[in-house]
């Protein structure tokens, strides 16, 4: 058989067992073996566990599972309402203060967390119910979480951008710097889009209810602090530590976990095993169900690299002759296409090394397009109908139809879609901290 017969067989048998139901990482491990069965050499076969270890046996990998740990203490506890009620008594006096409040808190929230869909289902919890009572729309309340949501793969720390850098060989705090930008402009955008529509609503009159008779003291303010400040401290921390060079990543994370750790004991007083089991349960699980994905998959592109595929597919991308822009937009539209129906982790492990040739090719900034993929992945995490983040807020709201959660999500990804055009305009956005970051 020929390369390309054997690569087009190889992505139709990957589509069918991923769509028959079987878990990512066993789908891609399956389709991997058995190619690796009937068209390599039996000695390849038999070092595929050492193969595996191999990948996996990276210090940079440690992040993962300590930013896992760090999310779940922050995200088991009561860290998530705490932040939400701060926001609210301090900017509910703006148009549309409460949805400019939970906007803001998926943005910090994603901040000390990381993981898009515990955003949205700890802001979500708090968010939705208070937003529906005081009149926003379903479509608005949900829209708003569900966007804001997507910001915790954006803004560090990102699993997304360490398995980026994993997958192109940059600079993980780098990385991290390209996030922070684009997070901003995003959660900017969202606020601007929530002030207009809520004072829409509110000046069409489609409920009665309204923001203006909440009043909160000066006292009632600062009392929401002692809750909120230690957090805020630690991710300013984080972020210091990174940009200042004085930590490596993995030593970040492991301060970030421990602190995180620490703050969820001493704040919430969570030492009691009933308290800790669901933290560290849920670090062990999502951290082994990342790992997995991640052998299988660079065992996957593995494959596709002996048996030629990766390369053929790479030299007809070339071959096309497109421009640098022309390219980033195709690529764009197949990114939001398989972001629709698999997860960012499997995506950038399985795609990257096929458009990695083209990218050096055209001189594209790996650092830049790192925030451009992102911002991509978050607009396939909440694009409907098969979006992640639309049945995390389906769960946390589910009286609401998901007809209005569509409806209301769309003006976001309009956003998100003008977010990726100003990054293009603009490369500074995303640029200029990573050139200013001393780590490694």
């Amino acid at each position: 058989m020929s390369t390309l017969e054997i690569g087009l067989l190889y992505t139709i048998a990957t589509i069918i067992i991923m769509f028959s139901g079987v878990p990512i990482a066993f789908a891609v491990g399956i389709v991997a073996l058995v190619f690796m069965f009937i068209f390599m050499p039996t000695s390849q076969v038999l070092i595929v566990a050492e193969s595996i270890y191999s990948e996996l046996n990276n210090f940079t990998l440690l992040t993962i599972p300590l930013f896992i740990f760090m999310g779940a203490a922050i995200g088991k506890s009561r860290a998530g309402s705490d932040l939400y009620n701060s926001l609210n008594k301090w900017l509910y006096k703006i148009p549309g203060g409460l949805g400019v409040a939970n906007t803001v808190a998926c943005s910090i929230f994603a901040a000390m967390c990381g993981s898009s869909p515990a955003t949205c289902a700890a802001i979500g919890s708090s968010g939705i119910p208070e937003m529906r009572k005081r009149g926003y729309s379903n479509a608005l309340a949900t829209g708003i979480i569900g966007a804001g949501g997507t910001l915790g793969i954006l803004i560090p720390p990102s699993l997304t951008m360490i398995l980026y850098g994993l997958a192109t060989e940059q600079s993980i705090g780098k990385l991290f710097m390209a996030g922070v930008g684009p997070g901003i402009l995003l959660t900017i955008l969202f606020s601007l889009w929530v002030i207009i529509k809520a004072w829409l609503e509110k000046k069409s009159k489609i409920n009665d209810k309204a923001e203006i008779y909440e009043y909160y003291s000066l006292k009632e303010k600062i009392s929401t602090l002692p809750r909120l400040i230690p957090f805020l401290i630690l991710i300013v921390f984080i972020m210091f530590a990174l940009y200042g060079g004085m930590a490596t990543p993995s030593e970040v994370a492991g301060i970030g976990a421990i602190g995180a750790f620490i703050l969820v004991v001493i704040v919430y007083r969570t030492w009691r095993w009933r308290d800790l089991k669901p933290i560290l349960t849920g670090t062990a699980k999502e951290s082994s169900m990342i790992m997995l994905i991640i052998g299988t998959s660079f065992l996957f592109t593995y494959v596709m690299s002996y048996l030629h595929i990766t390369q053929e597919v790479a030299a007809w991308l070339i071959s096309l002759n497109l421009g640098k822009w022309q390219f980033i937009f195709w690529i764009n539209i197949l990114l939001l296409f398989l972001g629709c129906l698999l997860p960012p982790v499997a995506i950038i492990l399985m795609v990257m090394p096929i458009i990695l040739p083209p990218m050096k090719e055209l001189g594209i900034d790996l650092i830049w397009f790192s925030a451009i993929l992102t911002v991509n992945m978050e607009m396939g995490l909440v694009t409907p109908p098969m979006g992640l983040n639309l049945f995390v807020i389906k769960g946390v709201a589910p009286d609401v139809k998901f007809k209005e959660i569509m409806f209301g999500i769309i003006p976001f990804l309009v956003i998100m879609v003008i977010g990726i055009v100003l990054l293009c305009i603009f490369p500074e956005i995303v640029m200029w901290l990573p050139n200013k970051y001393k780590g490694v």
